[in-house]
């Protein structure tokens, strides 16, 4: 199981990386990218929270290192990741996961961005201007994804449970 797990968090990556440089618009300082809120909800469902929030944090890394993303990203999805993979794992709801995507990214996500533009990037503006941009982002990404999650099933795919988490 931990193979499959393995597998799929690395097509997701892979995924993330390749379309997000495709899927984008800009929106303030931040470059909006609703695949990675698709791709965190999937992997928060189908492989649990440990697994989305790697999966979100590498798919920042190299976009990071390839130069086509922001160090915006890292709050926002890995937060987002973390957050939709524990509700989902303490209720079982696909619409919590996605709560936890949109709470977690559009407006908790958000708010972290602050220190890292403010005192990484040097940008002067106010906390609440990333909350904007990050909603509208996380919201369009995290509907597509329950759509994908209602129409294909993918969390039977992968059942998780506490015994088959790895640590992760």
């Amino acid at each position: 199981m931990k193979t499959r797990k393995l597998t799929f968090a690395a097509m997701l990556v892979a995924l993330g990386v390749a379309v997000c440089n495709f899927v984008y618009f800009p929106v303030g300082a931040s470059k909006c990218t609703p695949m990675q809120h698709i791709i965190n909800v999937l992997a928060a469902v189908v492989l649990g929270p440990g697994y989305a929030v790697l999966t979100a944090f590498s798919i920042s890394l190299l976009r990071n290192m390839m130069g086509v993303g922001t160090l915006l990203a890292f709050p926002g999805s890995m937060v987002g990741a973390f957050l939709a993979g524990i509700l989902f794992k303490k209720t079982n709801s696909k619409f919590m996961a996605v709560l936890g995507e949109i709470i977690g990214t559009g407006i908790l996500g958000a708010l972290i961005a602050y220190p890292v533009a403010k005192f990484m990037l040097g940008k002067d503006v106010a906390a609440l201007f990333f909350v904007y941009p990050f909603l509208i982002n996380t919201v369009v990404g995290s509907i597509f994804a329950f759509l994908i999650l209602k129409v294909i099933g993918l969390s039977r795919i992968f059942p998780v449970s506490e015994k088959e988490e790895d640590g992760l």
